[in-house]
C-alpha cells in the first residue's frame, strides 16, 4: 500500500516538475530556481545524438550487458558505448525508455543516446518517460521510430543545474520505490 502511494506521489510530482503540454515552465520549481523564468524549447537532435544498436552474435561471452527493447538479452566481451545513456526502442517496444551508466551494447531494435549538449542524461530519461512515443510511430504493424523523426521532437529544458536537481530528486524517489 505504501509502495502504491509512493508511485502515485511520484506521478503527481512529475506532472508538476515538468511543464504541461503548451506551457514553458513547470507548476513547481525548487526554491533556488523559482525566479529563473521559462524553460528553453529545444529539439532532441540539438541536445543529443542517437546511436544505432548492432548485431552482437559475433562477440564472445563477457560481462557487458546486451539490451534490446525487451531488456537484458545476454552479456558479451565488447561494448558499443560507455557512459551515461538513455535507450529508446527503434522497433517493437518503443515506449519504455531505459537509463544506463557504464559499458553497454544494444541490438538494432534499440537506440542509445550520446554526445549530450547542455542536457543531463538522467534528466533526459525522465523527460523521455513523459513523451507519448506512440504518437511518433511510423509503422502500421510493428511500432517503429526513426532517428530523423525523434530528432525533431521539441522539449522544454531548464538550465543544467536545475536538470541535475530534478534528476537527483526523482532518482532518490525511484530508489525508495525500488527498495
Amino acid at each position: 500500500q505504501k509502495l502504491e502511494l509512493l508511485k502515485k506521489h511520484k506521478k503527481g510530482l512529475m506532472q508538476n516538475l515538468f511543464p504541461q503540454e503548451g506551457e514553458t515552465a513547470p507548476k513547481f520549481r525548487f526554491k533556488e530556481f523559482e525566479n529563473d523564468g521559462y524553460w528553453e524549447e529545444k529539439k532532441l537532435g540539438e541536445i543529443l545524438k542517437f546511436g544505432n544498436g548492432k548485431d552482437y552474435k559475433h562477440l564472445g561471452e563477457g560481462s557487458i550487458p546486451v539490451f534490446g527493447t525487451g531488456g537484458l538479452m545476454t552479456k558479451v566481451d565488447a561494448f558499443l558505448y560507455e557512459g551515461e545513456t538513455v535507450c529508446i526502442g527503434r522497433k517493437g517496444t518503443i515506449d519504455k525508455p531505459m537509463y544506463y551508466n557504464g559499458k553497454i551494447w544494444t541490438v538494432d531494435t534499440l537506440f542509445y543516446t550520446h554526445s549530450f549538449r547542455d542536457a543531463v542524461p538522467k534528466f533526459i530519461f525522465y523527460l523521455f518517460s513523459r513523451i507519448n512515443w506512440k504518437l511518433h510511430n511510423e509503422a502500421g504493424g510493428v511500432p517503429s521510430l526513426s532517428k530523423s523523426t525523434i530528432e525533431q521532437i521539441a522539449l522544454s529544458l531548464p538550465p543544467v543545474p536545475e536538470q541535475t536537481l530534478i534528476a537527483n530528486f526523482l532518482t532518490s524517489l525511484d530508489e525508495k520505490i525500488n527498495h
